[in-house]
């Protein structure tokens, strides 16, 4: 069934209001998915923070212009279904690339982050991107060596102290 005009500029309207607050986006080629495995993908996108929605091409390019996506414009040929990471940047690429292992019918197309394209080839980089939890534990372990370093330095000569202690007391016991 075709969608009237209200409905187009609902569902455009719909994904530019994502795409505006997006942090990356992938789009992958579906042909050949079944049904079962689309929605086994929308499942697991919903549960990881990715908007995932399948849109002509017109009202996607639409519905990108303006954004930091309208680099993705140019490369929308053929039916695509559209991958935004609304919590973590990298989310969508591991969802993605998750994904393709289990069915080599998903095929990355294009893939954006902060305004730029990086085609098929970005999405690799994209998805070992860590989550913010891991940002802030490699920042907290990344701050935490440096006084870990000044500590037991300045513990060490009391350490070396009474080890050589303890290795007078053991020579003489042994004598």
């Amino acid at each position: 069934m075709a969608l009237r005009l209200d409905d187009k500029k609902a569902v455009v309207e719909e994904v530019s209001a994502i795409a505006a607050t997006a942090h990356s986006a992938v789009a992958a080629e579906y042909r050949g998915l079944t049904v079962e495995q689309l929605t086994q993908l929308r499942k697991t996108a919903r549960a990881s923070g990715v908007y995932l929605r399948v849109v002509k091409n017109t009202l996607a390019r639409r519905a990108v212009e303006g954004t930091e996506f309208a680099c993705m414009q140019g490369g929308m040929v053929g039916p695509l279904i559209l991958a935004f990471s609304l919590d973590d940047p990298g989310a969508a690429g591991r969802l993605i690339a998750d994904f393709i292992k289990l069915s080599d019918k998903l095929v990355v197309k294009l893939v954006a982050v902060g305004g730029k394209e990086y085609g098929a080839a970005g999405l690799e980089r994209l998805s070992k991107l860590p989550t913010k939890d891991q940002a802030i534990a490699i920042l907290m372990g990344t701050m935490k060596a440096p006084v870990e370093k000044f500590v037991r330095t300045l513990a060490e000569p009391h350490a070396k102290m009474v080890r050589t202690v303890a290795a007078i007391r053991d020579q003489k016991q042994a004598a």
